[in-house]
């Protein structure tokens, strides 16, 4: 009987292995649940104002709030650069968050769909090196992050694009993120959409657990301002631009990893 036993141990063993590889590649064609799959994204509010509150002041430009980047170019236009070729930098801006956006959104469709596991880990993976990428360039001295900057006002160094172009396209993947798991209250790049939504909502005064949307546009607008703070803290207590940079790649990389446990 124990050499019968021997010989049926051996089949259960590699019947055992095949399911486990076979249950990691079928969870990555899972759907992620939209409620959870809110968590990271409210966790991109605050990167995004951490990214923002950071090049704004060493760059004089937005890398995600297109709005304010669109007033900047239009400024530029009549004469009124704050900076010279302000502009420039503004224009560089909206032109790579344009091309992420079609970029992301055809990655989506590529791979199957905005809520797959494999989407989302995909997409954030993309954004982490783009961060990575920049955070990068600044920290070897291809591009000067000291904050605040000691170079002549009049002075221009075109290679200040390259960080502003890579964190432009990696933010458009937040926002392509966010519409394609359905989350679409949590925008994570878009402050004044949110606010409007938020005090327009007829349940604003509904019980806590009674209103998620309107809890998660609370909590993404008040991430944001604090990530916005944290950025000028850490530029002002380090004279750099690149240890918030870090830090953003740092959260974009544990939301990359999330995807994993997150429960369809």
């Amino acid at each position: 009987m124990s050499e019968d036993k021997k010989l049926e141990s051996g089949p259960v063993l590699v019947v055992e292995s095949r399911p486990t590889g076979f249950s990691f590649t079928s969870q990555l064609t899972d759907e992620i649940n939209s409620s959870l799959a809110a968590i990271p994204l409210l966790a991109c509010c605050f990167a995004t104002g951490l990214t923002d509150g950071t090049l704004y002041n060493a760059y004089g430009t937005f890398v995600s709030m297109q709005t304010g980047n669109t007033i900047f170019v239009a400024l530029g236009a009549s004469g009124q650069n704050n900076k010279p070729y302000g502009f420039a930098r503004s224009l560089c801006s909206i032109g790579c968050f344009v091309i992420g956006c079609f970029a992301f959104s055809r990655l989506h469709k590529l791979i199957g769909g905005g809520r797959l596991r494999r989407t989302l880990l995909s997409s954030f993976f993309a954004q982490t090196v783009c961060v990575v990428i920049a955070a990068t360039i600044i920290q070897t001295g291809i591009v000067d992050g000291t904050y605040p900057s000691r170079r002549d006002p009049e002075d221009v160094d075109f290679t200040e694009l390259a960080p502003i172009a890579l964190l432009s396209f990696q933010a458009a993947g937040q926002i392509v993120n966010s519409r394609g798991l359905g989350v679409s209250e949590v925008p994570t790049v878009v402050i004044t959409t949110l606010l409007c939504d938020l005090v327009s909502d007829e349940r604003i005064l509904a019980p806590l657990k009674e209103n998620g949307k309107r809890n998660r546009r609370a909590i993404a607008f008040l991430l944001t301002l604090s990530g916005a703070i944290c950025g000028g803290w850490i530029s002002k207590a380090t004279g750099a631009v690149q240890p918030s940079l870090w830090f953003v790649a740092a959260i974009k990389a544990v939301i990359t990893l999330s995807w994993l446990w997150i429960s369809k």
